[in-house]
């Protein structure tokens, strides 16, 4: 599974009923540095372009997309199968808003990930995802790769860019250190009726940034 991970805003909201809600984005179109390098490889960054899960939004009677902490399914807060997770997309980024239902925020370890958002320790936002099969998708279609300058210095070039064209989003996680920069959760008081929370886990490899 392929994980992207991103410093947006982070936003928790307190309800009277003891819900919580939580708001976040993904932007596109922002680039990721996944290696550097190293002293004699050539450094490669990654970005998503708009749309990009656009099949997985459409299909999500079928396949439920999660927020879950740290990429495990054993740590699910919210869910498109059951109403509590919804997503947003637009030009320049993917939101989400999910519902953290009192039976959920009851958990001890959802206890602990609230407090470490509030002290903004863990406010990234990171997707598990993977690219559609060339049989679906021809893989030009779905992933674009190119080289950055040419470094005459170095008679190589630069970089190797990718731009992820198309994706398949199984989850949305909080983490600590995301690899871009700008997809983070907020937090604020907000009213909430919702309860319940059902997450099948997917049997599929997934990729994470």
């Amino acid at each position: 599974m392929l994980h992207a991970a991103d410093l947006g805003s982070l936003e928790l909201r307190a309800s009277q009923n003891g819900a919580r809600k939580l708001a976040g984005r993904f932007p596109y179109n922002k680039w990721a540095v996944l290696s550097d390098g190293g002293k004699t490889g050539r450094p490669k960054k990654e970005r998503f372009a708009p749309g990009a899960f656009t099949y997985s939004l459409e299909h999500v009677d079928d396949s439920p997309i999660h927020l879950l902490a740290g990429h495990s399914y054993d740590r699910p807060l919210a869910s498109t199968a059951n109403k509590t997770l919804t997503l947003t997309d637009t030009d320049t980024e993917l939101l989400f808003e999910a519902i953290l239902t009192p039976e959920v925020v009851s958990i001890t370890w959802v206890q602990d990930l609230l407090r470490l958002i509030e002290a903004g320790l863990s406010i990234g936002l990171s997707p598990g995802f993977r690219i559609p099969p060339e049989r679906a998708v021809p893989a030009g279609e779905a992933e674009l790769i190119e080289n950055e300058g040419y470094n005459p210095s170095k008679g190589a070039f630069n970089a190797i860019l990718r731009t992820i064209l198309q994706a398949i989003l199984f989850e949305l996680s909080i983490v600590t250190r995301p690899a871009y920069d700008e997809a983070q959760v907020e937090a604020r008081n907000w009213q909430v009726t919702d309860s319940g929370l059902a997450v099948p886990r997917p049997q599929t490899i997934l990729r994470y940034r």
